[in-house]
């Protein structure tokens, strides 16, 4: 019997192939992309008779696939027959405990060492971003990650990310040097003009006031792009391994 084909009520099948049973048997990994959904939404529906799984299909079918069911709102969702506001809850609350399961994992002992640890610390939380979101990421002298701060929510330009703004809690907290990352909702990490304006303002800040820019990067749709892997930071950055000694 494959679970996959059937529109029956879940409880009535083969103990074996139930999503739940069989997560609790073989392992959350031994299910698809459907039946892991159906496993959140518990239940299905009586009027149209639709199981949990045939309402999982459905979202993923509309929203191609789990990255589009990640950017669709609530409101979204619901717009799928057999999925009101509970069960949207349900899906976004746990696709949120995933992207914060990403945020949580620790760095290795002795903190960043590359643009690429930082990106595969971001990308998960910033690539769905649907406006750009500034942050300024504050280190301690063995580039191990004190904090990090949301400067700025939107375009970015001069008047929304300031020197002041991104230097203040670097300040506050006796940072050694900071990191920017910003996202692109286009998903192309490729810097705008202004990216490279803002970078420059900042790092001649930091300079002035003593702390270090080791690097700006922009992440994109699962790439990111490293200003100093790049070379356009005026010296230092992850390219500069005095920086890291």
């Amino acid at each position: 019997m494959n679970p996959e084909k059937v529109s029956d009520r879940i409880k009535d099948w083969p103990e074996e192939e139930r999503p739940r049973e069989r997560l609790l048997r073989y392992g959350s990994d031994s299910l698809s992309e459907a039946q892991l959904l159906a496993i959140i939404l518990r239940t299905g529906v009586k009027e149209p008779k639709k199981s949990a799984l045939d309402l999982a299909r459905a979202l993923l079918s509309e929203f191609e696939g789990l990255r589009g069911i990640e950017q669709a709102s609530p409101r979204e969702l619901c717009r799928i027959k057999g999925i009101g506001p509970a069960k949207a809850a349900q899906i976004k609350a746990a696709l949120e405990v995933g992207k914060r399961l990403q945020d949580v994992e620790p760095l290795k002992r002795g903190g960043f060492s590359s643009s690429r640890e930082v990106a595969s610390r971001y990308i998960p939380q910033m690539r769905s971003l649907k406006k750009e979101v500034f942050k300024v990421l504050l280190l301690n002298t063995k580039n191990e990650l004190i904090r990090d701060v949301t400067v700025s929510e939107g375009t970015l330009n001069a008047s929304l990310v300031h020197p002041r703004e991104v230097f203040n809690p670097a300040i506050r907290d006796s940072a050694a040097a900071v990191l920017f990352v910003h996202n692109h909702p286009s998903g192309d990490p490729t810097p705008s003009r202004e990216d490279r304006e803002l970078t420059r303002r900042l790092q001649e800040a930091g300079d002035l006031i003593g702390i270090r820019v080791l690097d700006h990067i922009i992440i994109g749709d699962g790439c990111h792009l490293s200003f100093a892997d790049k070379g356009y930071l005026q010296s230092g950055g992850f390219a500069a391994r005095e920086v890291w000694r």
